[in-house]
C-alpha cells in the first residue's frame, strides 16, 4: 500500500459524514492514521504502509497534524460545515476508515483528547513537558504501532 492519500483527503472524508469541530476530525485523523498503521504493516521494523505522509506533534490537546489545524483553526471550537463531495479510497482504507468512526465517530471533541491523553504514544511524545507548554513533538509510528498492536481495540 505505501502512501496514497492526503491529510486532507481523509478530513474530507469525516467531514463527509458529519460537521464537527476541528479539534474532534484532528482526533479522527489521528486514530485513523494509528489503524492504517497497525493494520496494513506486519512489523514495527517495516511501517512503510501509512496513511498520509503527514506527522502527528503533541499537542496540549492531544495529537495534532499542524497543517490540517492551520486549514481550519478558523473554526475554532465550532462545527466545520459538512463537505458534499467524498474522497475515493482502496477498499481496505474505506473499511479502516468506516471502523474508526463507527468507534470514535459519537465521541465528542473532548471525550476523542481525553481518550488520547491516556495513551502511550501522546504521553511518551511529551515526556519532560508541561501540561500546559507548547510543543512541536512528533508522536512516533514506532509507539503508534507498538502501544496499538498491543489493544484489543483494533
Amino acid at each position: 500500500m505505501t502512501t496514497q492519500y492526503t491529510a486532507d483527503q481523509v478530513a474530507d472524508w469525516y467531514l463527509a459524514q458529519d460537521s464537527m469541530s476541528p479539534k474532534k476530525l484532528q482526533k479522527l485523523l489521528y486514530y485513523a492514521y494509528a489503524w492504517v498503521l497497525t493494520l496494513t504493516n506486519e512489523d514495527d521494523h517495516h511501517l512503510d504502509n501509512q496513511l498520509f505522509n503527514d506527522h502527528f506533534e503533541a499537542w496540549v490537546h492531544g495529537p495534532v497534524l499542524p497543517e490540517v489545524y492551520r486549514k481550519y483553526r478558523e473554526y475554532g471550537y465550532h462545527n466545520i460545515p459538512k463537505q458534499v463531495n467524498v474522497p475515493q479510497f482502496s477498499d481496505e482504507v474505506e473499511d479502516i476508515l468506516q471502523q474508526v468512526w463507527e468507534e470514535y465517530g459519537s465521541y465528542t471533541a473532548d471525550e476523542l483528547e481525553s481518550i488520547t491523553h491516556q495513551e502511550k504514544p501522546w504521553q511518551m511524545a511529551r515526556q519532560g513537558i508541561s501540561p500546559l507548554n507548547a510543543s512541536s513533538k512528533e508522536l512516533s509510528d514506532q509507539a503508534i504501532f507498538d502501544y496499538y498492536m498491543a489493544q484489543s481495540v483494533i
